[in-house]
């Protein structure tokens, strides 16, 4: 069943290992469809996370952030990767959950590729969308083990916040 608009509402920092286990499910435009569960995620929490993209304000690149929780936030990084970002929480606090890892693909620019993304997924609402959505997974025994964020030593203390999620069966 498709994940509602009232689940992306609250805290990134409530949301994020609450994807752990739900499933990210792609139509391409062949009609294929595909569905694979989330293993990986990092949270990014407002301007004052000085890792987020929030951090100087509102810009064209992460407007989408200002938005409602529930929307796609894609960017393009290396010249080369679509990173697959969720917005989280209320309108004008800007947060987000980069997608890092789903089962069989590891690593945000992997996912990005196997996604098929590209600039015209910016914005999209994941509860109405026809070609990328949230679904919830099985209920299921597993832990999640707590880290620290990937390259973002540039943010002085806000790199050591454990704010990387992974399932641990």
């Amino acid at each position: 069943m498709r994940i509602g608009k009232d689940f992306y509402q609250k805290d990134v920092l409530e949301i994020a290992p609450l994807l752990l286990g739900k499933f990210l499910v792609r139509r391409f435009e062949d009609g294929r469809l595909e569905k694979r569960k989330i293993t990986e995620v990092e949270a990014y929490g407002g301007q004052e996370d000085l890792a987020s993209h929030a951090r100087f304000g509102k810009t064209l690149r992460n407007k989408v952030m200002w938005e409602r929780g529930g929307l796609v936030y894609v960017y393009f990084v290396y010249g080369m990767y679509w990173m697959f970002n969720i917005t989280t929480g209320k309108r004008g606090k800007p947060q987000a959950v980069l997608v890092r890892s789903v089962e069989g693909v590891e690593g945000p620019g992997r996912l990005g590729k196997w996604l098929a993304l590209d600039k015209s997924f910016y914005g999209e609402d994941l509860t109405k969308s026809n070609r990328i959505w949230l679904e919830d997974g099985e209920l299921e025994n597993f832990k999640i083990k707590k880290l620290e964020r990937v390259g973002v030593a540039y943010s002085g203390s806000w790199a050591k916040k454990k704010w990387r999620f992974i399932l641990e069966k």
